[in-house]
């Protein structure tokens, strides 16, 4: 859940976030890993973690920092790669997602993505991680594909989150780009796992609204794809209402879809 952006998240307040301290900008233009991750604890806010432990969200190491005070905190950094890797290597939960709002996706290695996911603990890191950072990646959509194919279970997710982030990120991609992504629904269906099944369902939802004719397709891969708020008939398949929602949002306006 990145939170109120274009997919399955929104925890950016889930317990009545208090205002933050006014704190004044980082002096120069480099910034030290140290001096971020003291902001960053002088920000913490135990009743938000909470709050954050009622939606899911792991809270070892977590400070309470909501999503939209991050961002404001990226904002002051700027990008910064090295700073991203230090971030993360300090283990924190809200430093972890600040480096993806602060990394250089065109210094990022398949290296470093394979690294990094291995560390998911979180949906919430997770999905802010592979919709805000490794999207943006020349590899995405082949290490979203084979992540599809892994078994641990945040792995697995971080696959089909990367396909509903280049989804609803990815105007200009071909319809045959989606494709794939459309088989590995189908064979990541059979995978009842919590976090896995409700992203199957995001990167189905936001496939299907790009277009009428990837409408079409979702709308036909769904018998097969069981979505995690989706009521089944008995046979298995989704009930006519889940399947005409499909094909209305094909000729709504564009929105966000959100995992449930």
């Amino acid at each position: 859940m990145a939170l109120q952006q274009f997919g399955d998240r929104d925890s950016s307040n889930p317990a009545n976030v208090q205002e933050p301290l006014a704190l004044p900008p980082f002096q120069g233009d480099f910034v030290d890993a140290n001096a971020v991750l003291a902001r960053l604890r002088s920000m913490a806010n135990p009743i938000n973690v909470e709050g954050m432990a009622r939606f899911g969200i792991k809270t070892t190491n977590t400070l309470g920092i909501s999503l939209w005070d991050l961002r404001k905190v990226a904002k002051d950094i700027g990008t910064d790669h090295e700073l991203a890797i230090a971030l993360w290597k300090s283990g924190i939960h809200e430093a972890r997602m600040l480096a993806a709002f602060v990394d250089d996706p065109g210094q990022v290695t398949e290296e470093q993505m394979d690294a990094w996911v291995l560390d998911f603990e979180s949906w919430d890191v997770c999905d802010t991680v592979t919709t805000d950072l490794f999207y943006r990646t020349t590899f995405a959509r082949r290490k979203a594909l084979q992540w599809s194919r892994s078994q641990p279970e945040f792995v697995k997710r971080a696959g089909f989150a990367m396909m509903a982030g280049i989804a609803w990120h990815a105007k200009g991609a071909e319809d045959a780009t989606f494709l794939p992504f459309l088989d590995a629904i189908v064979r990541g269906a059979t995978d009842d796992r919590n976090y896995v099944r409700k992203a199957v369902s995001w990167a189905l939802r936001n496939i299907g609204k790009r277009n009428l004719a990837l409408n079409r397709r979702a709308v036909a891969t769904a018998p097969s794809a069981p979505a995690s708020c989706a009521k089944k008939t008995s046979a298995g398949e989704f009930s006519p209402s889940v399947r005409m929602r499909f094909a209305i949002s094909a000729v709504s306006p564009r929105r966000p879809c959100r995992p449930c």
